[in-house]
Parts: C-alpha cells; sequence; structure tokens
C-alpha cells in the first residue's frame, strides 16, 4: 500500500547497514525536520557515527528537506560533509528525482528515511523507492504536521498489525 512503510525504526540510528545491504539499498535520501534535527535544532544522538558506517560501506547519502530554511538544512549536510536539496515540495516526485539524479542510483536501490507518512513515505513510494519511517524526535511540531500526526498515527498502527499478521 502507497502509505505503508517498507520499514519503520524508533530511530535514524537503528537503521542497521547488514539491513539495508539485504535490501540492496546503495543510497539513502534523508529528511531533516524531526528525523535528523528536533525542533530546538538539536542532532540525533549518535548520527555522526551512524553515518560514518554508511560511508564505510559505499552508501551515498543525500538531505532532501521541504523546509526552506537553508542555514538548518545546511548545518546538518555541513556536518555529514553531504550534498542537500531544500524546499523539496514532498511528496511530489520532483525532489525525489533530483536527489535520485544527484546519488546517480537506481531508483530501487534507494531508501528515503523520514519521520511523516504524507510526505517521505508517500512520496519514497510513489517514486518506486524503499520507505523507511523513523519516529519523530520530538513531539513539537508545526501547525500543519500537528494536523497530521493523528492520521499518521491511524495509519502507523494499522500498518503495525499487518507486520504481526505476517
Amino acid at each position: 500500500m502507497k502509505i505503508y512503510p517498507k520499514l519503520y525504526c524508533k530511530k535514524i540510528t537503528d537503521i542497521k547497514i547488514e539491513y539495508l545491504q539485504e535490501n540492496n539499498i546503495k543510497g539513502l535520501i534523508l529528511d531533516v525536520d524531526n528525523t535528523l534535527l528536533d525542533f530546538d535544532l538539536k542532532i540525533v544522538e549518535g548520527l555522526e557515527k551512524w553515518y560514518e558506517v554508511m560511508k564505510k560501506n559505499n552508501i551515498k547519502c543525500i538531505i532532501l528537506s521541504n523546509s526552506n530554511k537553508l542555514t538548518k538544512v545546511k548545518m546538518v549536510a555541513d556536518l555529514l560533509k553531504i550534498p542537500f536539496i531544500k524546499f523539496a515540495t514532498k511528496p511530489f516526485k520532483r525532489g525525489f528525482k533530483k536527489a535520485q539524479k544527484e546519488l546517480n542510483i537506481p531508483n530501487e536501490n534507494i531508501a528515503v528515511i523520514g519521520d511523516q507518512i504524507f510526505t517521505d513515505v508517500i512520496g519514497a513510494n510513489r517514486s518506486n523507492m524503499y520507505s523507511i519511517l523513523v519516529q519523530p524526535l520530538k513531539e513539537k511540531d508545526l501547525f500543519l504536521t500537528k494536523i497530521k500526526r493523528p492520521l499518521e498515527e491511524i495509519v502507523i498502527k494499522k500498518y503495525l498489525k499487518n507486520q504481526e499478521g505476517k
């Protein structure tokens, strides 16, 4: 189903290299807000160490953010020394296509990691990429995101129930 992720984790650092390799993932498209960085601009604990493992295993990364705040997105991109695309208009395919072009990896070998179903997961699934949903780092959200969270909770509950039945 287009609204379900392929994997659901607590946080990005829980995603292991072995899992990515088993699923033939060679590139990652990373969301910033509430995935890599919380509302108070605090970076997820262990991110640099996690990224070093990705880099060592030749996993290419790019940031794809709907934010139009250059300093915030650039801060994380500079920390990891990876390219970024801001104001991506997720879930529309345009940003995902740009990121895929930059990574130069086929869509089926790219995973998208983000905290929102209605932007990250749907955009990844529509772009034939592997979708990984993480729990938001902090419950503080922008107004529009706050409205979507209860709907996302319903989808996540159904997703988890389906996973139990497998």
